[in-house]
C-alpha cells in the first residue's frame, strides 16, 4: 500500500503564492506518473497538473503559466509550485500516484482571500 501525505496548503492573498508538497512512502513513486488535483466546494475533482516519471508535464488550462509541477525521484516527492493564486483557486489539493493501481492522498486545503 502506498500512502501519500500533502502538506503545504494554508490561507493566502490573492496574488501569493505557496508550494505544495506530496511525499510518497514507497520508490514506486520513480516509476509512477505523479499528478496534483482538486476540488473547490460544490464542484467536482479536477486534474490540475501531472508530471510523469521522465519529467513530462501536462496543466489545466486554468493554472498554465502560474502553477508549475516538478518532483524530486530521491525524496520520493512531488510539488506544486503556485503563484499568483486567485479566490477561484481556493480548493482542497490531492495529489494522486498512478502505477497499475491510482493512490490519493488526503488533500490539503488552500484558501485564496480575495
Amino acid at each position: 500500500q502506498v500512502q501519500l501525505v500533502e502538506s503545504g496548503g494554508g490561507l493566502v492573498q490573492a496574488g501569493g503564492s505557496l508550494t505544495l508538497s506530496c511525499a510518497a512512502s514507497k520508490n514506486i513513486f520513480r516509476i509512477a506518473t505523479m499528478g496534483w488535483f482538486r476540488q473547490a466546494p460544490g464542484k467536482q475533482r479536477e486534474l490540475v497538473a501531472t508530471i510523469t516519471s521522465g519529467g513530462s508535464t501536462n496543466y489545466a488550462d486554468s493554472v498554465k503559466g502560474r502553477f508549475t509541477i516538478s518532483r524530486d525521484n530521491a525524496e520520493n516527492t512531488v510539488y506544486l509550485q503556485m503563484n499568483n493564486l486567485q479566490p477561484d483557486d481556493t480548493a482542497v489539493y490531492y495529489c494522486r500516484l498512478s502505477h497499475i493501481l491510482d493512490y490519493w492522498g488526503k488533500g490539503t486545503l488552500v484558501t485564496v482571500s480575495s
